[in-house]
């Protein structure tokens, strides 16, 4: 393509999404650093539709549509005095569509034998019971950046990918999921204790298109996600058993390797012609990011970076004859850093080093010592529903 050609891509692309990052940028139309840079600099700074977010994404600023497309600029132009009479008739704001299309990851949150528990309780217990298990998953999903579209009595639906999107919505979701299934264990603790309830939650997870507009009349308006993935989320939330999560095919694929999940076969349910395929997430594997991923499943040589891989071996050399080192590697998203760090670790390990490797989390912003509590948290392989008696044994063996 030519670059008018990938500039109105991009541009089409931004509008309709409102935020890219530079990195979806370079894989989608496979550009370099300098290609990119021309790039930006047309679209800030000459149409200044967008604006520049901590050198990394494009925030779309512009009310209008993109600027002409190639096939448009090759035509003769008119005088410019009827180009300006032209601009003068248009109107100042334009609409803003009524709904749009979006790949959405839809989470449905259901109390389980909610009408039992509404019968067993008088009604101003039992809507304290609702809203301490509201605000019990609204605590959860918030770090992910999850947005609670409607609280359905007992029930919650969930967005992730709006209004807000980012590049690994699935991943978000589930990790608020299981979240929300830790958080519950503290709040059904406490109902034991204070009422003697016990209760329980089911969860189920989809990814699909969906058109998101606004619903309803006069004063009593929504913004809601309406197609077949809100109904599928709702209906593998029925097929959970109490206190699991439970995902389609669709979004297993894209969380695939960052959770253990058992796979629960096929499900004919009410409303989806085709049967569904349904999984349980059982845990978070020991995998953090992409590369951890695409190490289970084989990786392909390293090429060009000989320079830089030799050295990080000399130091490694260096801390093992006693002289402490410190490597600081730095550059732009996608050029290879962890790749180069995952040959270092590898070569490391073969020596009979111990490797250890602390990350932060985009999820965690908040919590300063949060790769050092992952990290003791993995040590001691700690699983998401050990009692405290059982870390504290693992704890005991470990010291």
């Amino acid at each position: 393509m030519t670059f008018d050609e990938v500039l109105d891509r991009v541009l089409e692309m931004l509008q309709r999404r409102g935020r890219v990052s530079y990195r979806a940028l370079k894989r989608q139309f496979d550009l370099d650093d300098a290609y990119l840079e021309d790039l930006k600099a047309e679209i800030v700074d000459v149409h200044q539709v967008a604006v520049d977010q901590d050198g990394t994404i494009l925030v779309w600023t512009g009310t209008s549509t993109p600027s002409t497309t190639s096939s448009q600029r090759s035509q003769p132009q008119p005088p410019l005095d009827e180009r300006t009479a032209r601009v003068e008739s248009l109107p100042v704001d334009l609409p803003a569509p009524d709904a749009e299309r979006r790949q959405l990851t839809v989470m449905f949150c259901d109390l389980v034998d909610s009408t039992r528990l509404a019968s067993q309780l008088d009604p101003e217990d039992y809507r304290a019971v609702v809203r301490a298990y509201q605000q019990t998953c609204a605590a959860a999903i918030q770090p992910f950046e999850g947005h609670i579209a409607q609280y359905l009595g007992d029930g919650l639906l969930v967005y992730f990918g709006y209004p807000q999107a980012h590049e690994d919505e699935a991943l978000r979701a589930v990790r608020a999921g299981l979240g929300i299934l830790d958080a519950m264990q503290a709040l059904r603790a406490q109902l034991v204790h204070d009422k003697g309830l016990r209760v329980a939650i089911r969860l189920g997870i989809h990814t699909g298109l969906v058109v998101v507009g606004a619903m309803g009349g006069g004063d009593r308006q929504e913004q809601l996600a309406l197609g077949e993935t809100p109904n599928v989320a709702a209906r593998l939330q029925g097929l959970a058993v109490p206190d699991t999560l439970v995902l389609s095919a669709a979004t297993y694929r894209l969380v695939q390797g960052y959770f253990v999940c058992q796979d629960l076969g096929l499900y004919t349910v009410k409303g989806v012609d085709q049967p569904i395929a349904a999984y349980q997430v059982l845990q978070e594997s020991v995998a953090q990011s992409r590369l951890d991923v695409a190490v289970t499943r084989g990786l392909t040589p390293l090429v060009g970076r000989e320079e830089e891989v030799g050295l990080l071996l000399r130091r490694l050399a260096q801390s093992q004859e006693g002289l402490g080192q410190v490597v600081l590697l730095s550059g732009e998203a996608g050029i290879g850093k962890s790749r180069l760090v995952e040959v270092l670790r590898e070569r490391a390990e073969r020596e009979g080093c111990t490797c250890i490797i602390f990350r932060c989390s985009p999820y965690y912003q908040q919590s300063a010592l949060y790769p050092v509590i992952e990290q003791i948290q993995r040590r001691l392989q700690w699983r998401r529903d050990d009692t405290p008696e059982t870390k504290l044994a693992k704890l005991s063996w470990w010291t």
